[in-house]
């Protein structure tokens, strides 16, 4: 038989954790995991972190929106009779890249990845809910079985008791 390899790249934390909820189902607690929670892990809990954190995240919400987009598109536009006016190949070419796609694609990307992160996040809230009750309804398996072996093992002495009396 082929021996199992794990391919996974997780950190030693979180191979423990699988460890111990795999050793015992029923101690294992199902958890919550969104942005918000793992925020302190990029930037630090104290009080730099946090505030390098929501910096981040105010300017990421300014920027990150269509309005953000639209003025940035008029900015470029701004500068794109000088670029005609110049008869280069190259500057136009310039302004396309360097100005007008930087410009306004940057915004549009972060609201792309705030509508990913909202979804994630929601999935992530779906999924715990999902994962809780099949815990919750594991757990109660694992009583029933635990129940039933105590009754079949009280029923196999029943059952040699009458055996012994014949």
């Amino acid at each position: 038989m082929a021996q199992h390899v794990d391919r996974r790249k997780s950190s030693p934390a979180h191979r423990a954790a699988y460890a111990e909820a795999m050793a015992a189902p029923a101690e294992h607690k199902p958890r919550l995991v969104t942005a918000a929670t793992v925020r302190p892990q990029i930037h630090g809990a104290g009080a730099v972190g946090l505030f390098n954190s929501r910096l981040a995240v105010m300017i990421t919400r300014s920027v990150g929106t269509m309005w953000t987009a639209y003025l940035f598109a008029l900015i470029a536009l701004i500068s794109l009779p000088a670029a005609i006016a110049t008869h280069s190949s190259l500057v136009i070419v310039a302004w396309v890249a360097q100005t007008f796609l930087q410009l306004v694609l940057l915004p549009i990307i972060i609201v792309g990845q705030n509508v990913i992160s909202a979804s994630q996040d929601a999935r992530a809230e779906a999924d715990h809910v999902t994962l809780t009750t099949l815990h919750a309804m594991n757990v109660r398996q694992l009583e029933m079985l635990e129940q039933q072996s105590k009754i079949l093992g009280q029923q196999e002495q029943i059952l040699e008791v009458l055996r012994a009396k014949g």
